[in-house]
């Protein structure tokens, strides 16, 4: 009698969908969060390349009455922060401290030899000049734009810990 009892509790599959749920919930649930973080943190990405890309894009419009390197900076920020009612620029999640303008004069000379001149300061790439007999001479401006992203559930896996995770996104333009 004790033995045919315990048969039937072993053939009974009454339980066997809950324990299977219990199984495999925390795995989907794990999945969904890794999902929703991942598509965060892309989004980030998304918004600092569309913000240097349109600062060169404002660039190649006009300077209004600041520098260069002023609009571009200003135009980056706001691109990504985004704006206040009154029409200002949102003062977060970036400043103009996560913004990097670099100028680039590339000289080639008639032996196919390139030679590159680098600066982030406008007033010492005014002085920039290639050398005497250069075929080719081509001045290029970059914007480079740095944050970090803080996922909603960071990672301490083993040794590995990440509360932060580095983003950056580049643009620039050929100016001559």
């Amino acid at each position: 009698m004790k033995h045919d009892r315990f048969t039937t509790i072993l053939a009974d599959i009454r339980g066997a969908a809950v324990i299977e749920l219990a199984l495999i919930a925390p795995v989907l649930a794990l999945t969904v969060i890794g999902v929703v973080d991942m598509s965060n943190a892309y989004s980030r990405k998304l918004a600092l390349e569309q913000g240097a890309h349109r600062a060169i894009e404002k660039i190649m419009q006009t300077t209004d009455v600041n520098t260069v390197q002023d609009t571009l900076t200003n135009e980056a920020v706001c691109q990504v922060n985004g704006m206040n009612a009154d029409g200002t620029c949102k003062t977060s999640p970036i400043t103009s401290a996560n913004v990097t303008v670099t100028w680039r004069l590339e000289c080639t000379d008639s032996g196919g030899v390139l030679t590159t001149q680098t600066s982030t300061d406008a007033t010492t790439f005014d002085g920039f000049t290639c050398p005497s007999g250069t075929a080719k001479e081509a001045r290029y401006i970059q914007v480079a734009l740095t944050d970090k992203y803080y996922p909603m559930f960071p990672i301490h896996f083993a040794s590995f810990v990440a509360d932060s995770y580095p983003l950056s996104a580049t643009a620039g333009m050929r100016t001559e």
